[in-house]
């Protein structure tokens, strides 16, 4: 790597500014993307500035010079002219060094903002230069990203250095992608963003440093993934005997889903695969057929949740619509102890346990499978890498099944989870109508509250989350005890009860139980409703503060109702004096759309990738030229030629694709330091 001190004026100091911007060598400095262009190419003279475009840029003579007072001194003004004989006052503040330079009746070049007072054109904010090559005349001049004390004079500086001392650089993408996609070569593509001789041109040239950054991306992880053969899938007994047994088909998706984890279970090659489904799409029930797909073959599945409280409800599910067909099902958490859990434990070790359902003490050494080949893990964005291996290692070959309610855009999908294939469940179940949504402010609360009312009187039932458990501490925020307490007044009668995540676990099911059971109406709770919960009376969701929750959350809670043909109703209750843009837009989306993918969407314009994924610090989602939000065809483009690629060359070992198989091997195609 060459070191920037071969510039000349680039210091120990405005080296480490350098780093800011991520350039830490030459080489980095040839992929520092402008933040904008200045186009220059045109003169427009003194005349032509306007209160919406007040720059100019000419050839102008010193025509006169004088000094005037002002708060801050003496101020020296020189008078120029253009060549439509248009005068023009340059202020120069601070830049009494002037007088030594703008001599009467010499000519210069001219950039400056320009306004205009009366019947004068004055200007405080100019470049003045003798040659106008020096000016940028002619040329769309890169405006660069600054840090610390670097100058935008410095930074040209530095890049042109690079451009004219490494180039060419050696291509990477083979010539046939490039053409087939319309893009420029490497070489090019840096030229023009630095040197452009167009706007479409250095647009062009982003694009295809993007696709550079895309295309070596998705390669690197498929070819991490390893070839995949498409096969047939055989259906177990088991399966069979379930399906029969549902009071409804399968929609679509699942069975296009379902299909593909079947393949995947009867290749030879470990599955890793995603099933991203909206709340309420069926993922567990294709999950459970999945299940029976191993346990119809002998195998044995494990099921982990994130908290035991969802284990339970998943051990609960599948008790009463697997026991039924033979299927030995073993709950295993924390709180399981004593007898009780080594009975199980042997017995699974025993391979007498068909199903292992439980949290994350499935990853303790004293749990031990005899034939363990599916693993089943929801809500798996609360789980890391490291403990999803712990759970394969449990077995030989043992196939991963991951799945998400949290709906994952399709420009993360292609990147972030390339490395594993996604079944994704858009279709709902039939019968389910969308849910109405209404943001409420402070004075509708009452409205709100009578609404509500008469969905208790037609027999439904309702939720009602805040985002405290109590009033202690310094928050204006509702809590559960007091508004429970305040509910209780509002519905006198209507059998309710508060549940939280500090309540003892046995307590905290009874209540679900009992809520389940119709021997409660209502429910004030914390976001430990979330997930997991399939109440068909449940009509209302009503959540407090919802400007303060996140567009994932609020979506995952709204989903705990219209499950069943009932209209059902989620009421966002907002603070409108505390409500930031974002809080807007965020509930404007809620109330738009139901659709958890076009939310995802929405949640990455807003958040961004970093913060959407908490991976602020992963390479890719620092790209250089690509963006997650903006270039999903680009993404899909990438995709689809690295696939293809590596289908004709899964080793990379043609001839035109040594320097790609270079630049995977060393690491350095992301341009990025860490």
């Amino acid at each position: 790597m060459s070191n920037l001190l071969k510039v000349p004026g680039v210091g120990k100091h405005s080296q480490e500014d350098f780093k800011n911007l991520n350039v830490y060598s030459l080489e980095d400095a040839l992929f520092l993307l402008p933040r904008a262009y200045d186009d220059r190419r045109e003169e427009k003279r003194i005349r032509m500035a306007s209160v919406e475009d007040p720059s100019i840029l000419c050839r102008v003579t010193v025509a006169t010079h004088t000094t005037f007072s002002s708060k801050r001194g003496p101020v020296f003004k020189a008078t120029v002219v253009d060549d439509d004989n248009t005068h023009l006052d340059l202020l120069c503040f601070n830049r009494d060094y002037l007088k030594r330079v703008l001599h009467i009746g010499t000519s210069w070049y001219i950039h400056a903002t320009v306004q205009k007072n009366k019947y004068v054109y004055q200007s405080a904010a100019f470049e003045i230069m003798a040659k106008k090559e020096e000016l940028g005349i002619g040329s769309i001049l890169p405006i660069y990203p600054l840090s610390g004390s670097l100058t935008q004079k410095l930074v040209s500086r530095v890049v042109n250095f690079a451009l004219d001392s490494l180039l060419p650089l050696e291509e990477v993408i083979p010539l046939d992608v490039l053409e087939r996609n319309g893009l420029f070569t490497r070489n090019e593509a840096i030229l023009n963003i630095h040197r452009p001789k167009s706007s479409k041109l250095y647009e062009l040239s982003r694009l295809s440093l993007a696709f550079e950054e895309l295309f070596l991306l998705e390669l690197s992880l498929l070819r991490e993934k390893g070839a995949t053969v498409d096969q047939g899938y055989s259906v177990t007994n088991l399966e069979k005997a379930l399906i029969r047994k549902l009071p409804f088909k399968l929609t679509k998706d699942q069975e296009i889903s379902l299909n593909a984890i079947r393949r995947d279970l009867d290749s030879p090659t470990p599955m890793h695969r995603l099933l991203q489904g909206d709340v309420g799409a069926g993922k567990t029930l294709v999950a459970w057929l999945s299940a029976l797909h191993e346990i119809g073959k002998g195998n044995q599945v494990a099921f982990m949740a994130p908290t035991e409280l969802l284990a339970r409800q998943h051990a609960e599910g599948a008790a009463s619509l697997l026991s039924s067909l033979g299927v030995r099902i073993s709950f295993i958490t924390g709180d399981v102890k004593g007898s009780a859990r080594r009975l199980s434990l042997k017995a699974l070790e025993r391979g007498e346990i068909d199903l292992a359902i439980g949290t994350h003490a499935l990853f303790s050494e004293d749990v031990r499978f005899k034939r363990l080949k599916l693993a089943i893990i929801d809500e798996q964005h609360r789980f890391g890498v490291e403990q999803r291996e712990a759970l394969r290692k449990k077995g030989e070959n043992v196939n991963i099944l991951s799945m998400t309610a949290t709906p994952i855009p399709r420009t993360l999908s292609l990147t972030l989870h390339a490395d594993l294939d996604v079944s994704t469940i858009h279709s709902m179940p039939l019968g389910r109508r969308p849910i109405i949504t209404h943001l409420v402010s402070e004075e509708k609360r009452d409205e709100m509250y009578s609404v509500i009312s008469v969905e208790f009187n037609r027999g439904h039932q309702a939720y009602f989350v805040y985002p405290r458990i109590d009033n202690e501490g310094e928050s204006d925020l509702r809590d559960v005890y007091t508004m429970f307490d305040t509910l209780k007044k509002k519905y006198p009668g209507v059998p309710s009860a508060l549940i939280h995540s500090k309540l003892p676990e046995e307590e905290k099911m009874k209540i679900l139980s009992d809520f389940r059971d119709k021997k409660l109406y209502y429910l004030v709770a914390t976001s430990v409703v979330e997930v997991g919960l399939d109440i068909k009376d449940a009509t209302v969701m009503v959540i407090e503060h919802a400007d303060r929750f996140g567009l994932a959350a609020l979506h995952q809670l709204r989903g705990r109702v219209g499950r069943s043909s009932l209209q059902s109703y989620a009421f966002l209750v907002f603070d409108k004096n505390n409500l930031t843009e974002d809080a807007k837009e965020r509930l404007s989306v809620m109330r738009e759309t139901n659709d958890g993918f076009l939310i995802a969407e929405r949640d990455l314009l807003i958040r961004g990738p970093g913060e959407l994924t908490g991976n602020k610090q992963s390479g890719f989602l620092r790209m250089k030229f690509a963006s997650l939000t903006k270039d999903l065809e680009l993404i899909e483009r990438a995709r689809e030629e690295a696939k293809t690629l590596l289908e004709n060359d899964i080793g990379l070992l043609k001839a035109n694709h040594s320097s790609l198989r270079r630049a995977l091997n060393d690491g350095t195609y992301l341009f990025l330091k860490d």
